[in-house]
């Protein structure tokens, strides 16, 4: 903090306490007109109530007082008065970094006998599970939702179904959450309406929902030519890419006619942030066992 504004946060310091000290000291021995019976004259219900005049508790005066003697006490001890340290040179900074050297004192040693195990296995340690269980509400629950089903509004995937757009191994997993994800599906607008309701329908038909057999037929060679580039010719995605499997009933944004239409005609784009930066790679080892048996629920069981 600069000298100026060390100064003006002491004035504001010095300006406030003493207004207040000056209301406090003066308050008790002001002199209030009152009437021979002690009441000040103001009257309710033809006079019925009247309000009276009585000197503050002595109680009230004493703690009020106090409280100015530890508010000074307290810019004496901490930081507060300008650039003032206080005696005890707290900083918030210091307790921040106490908290966190006595919490790495008590999980180093469980992040070091976690480190000895590969995420598929660390997936079945119940320590591991809890501990990755509050790193995942932390930290992805705001798009895949606390229970981890996903979020079809956002494009986030269910964690639980074992249905995976990049590959759901340990490496995977652990990828996908240092590095972050980027998909990105174009739009298919220019082939026109009909094509697009066409190209629905044969996507409808790859699940084995109900479709129109006739528009399938006629939107097969497109999607051959087309989409196959990326879902593969028989529908079942790519995970090099990132690419959904479409046969298997899992929809990313909704798998209503309209919602596949819309996604045909308009495309889509999904962005996972990389964790990198905000979580270690111990946190992210753990992280990713958790995902791992949220989808593999037997491992904890064995």
């Amino acid at each position: 903090m600069s000298m100026g504004w060390s100064l003006w946060v002491m004035f504001l310091v010095v300006l406030n306490m003493g207004i207040t000290l000056f209301l406090f000291l003066w308050g008790p021995r002001a002199k209030i007109p009152s009437q021979p019976d002690q009441t000040t004259g103001h009257a309710w219900a033809h006079g019925t109530i009247r309000e009276g005049l009585r000197p503050l508790p002595r109680w009230w005066l004493l703690l009020s007082g106090s409280m100015f003697v530890g508010g000074i006490g307290y810019l004496v001890l901490y930081p507060g008065f300008g650039n003032h340290k206080g005696l005890l040179h707290w900083t918030s900074h210091g307790q921040l970094a106490k908290a966190v050297a006595a919490n790495d004192a008590k999980l180093d040693p469980l992040l070091q006998r976690f480190d000895l195990y590969s995420v598929e296995q660390l997936a079945g340690d119940p320590e591991a599970q809890q501990m990755g269980q509050r790193l995942f509400d932390d930290n992805c629950a705001a798009c895949h939702g606390r229970n981890a089903h996903g979020n079809q509004a956002l494009g986030a995937p269910n964690l639980t179904d074992n249905d995976w757009l990049y590959g759901g191994s340990g490496k995977d997993i652990t990828t996908s959450i240092h590095d972050g994800r980027g998909g990105v599906m174009p739009p298919w607008a220019s082939l026109g309406e009909q094509t697009v309701k066409n190209l629905a329908q044969y996507v409808l038909s790859l699940s084995g929902e109900p479709h129109d057999a006739k528009m399938a037929a006629a939107a097969e060679p497109i999607f051959k030519g087309t989409c196959a580039a990326c879902h593969g010719a028989d529908g079942k995605g790519t995970q090099a890419l990132g690419a959904p499997n479409l046969t298997d009933h899992i929809w990313l944004h909704g798998g209503s006619l309209a919602d596949i239409e819309k996604t045909i005609h308009d495309g889509r784009q999904g962005h996972m942030p990389n964790w990198d930066k905000r979580l270690s790679d111990d946190d992210i080892h753990v992280l990713a066992a958790y995902v791992y048996h949220v989808s593999h629920p037997d491992v904890g069981a064995q």
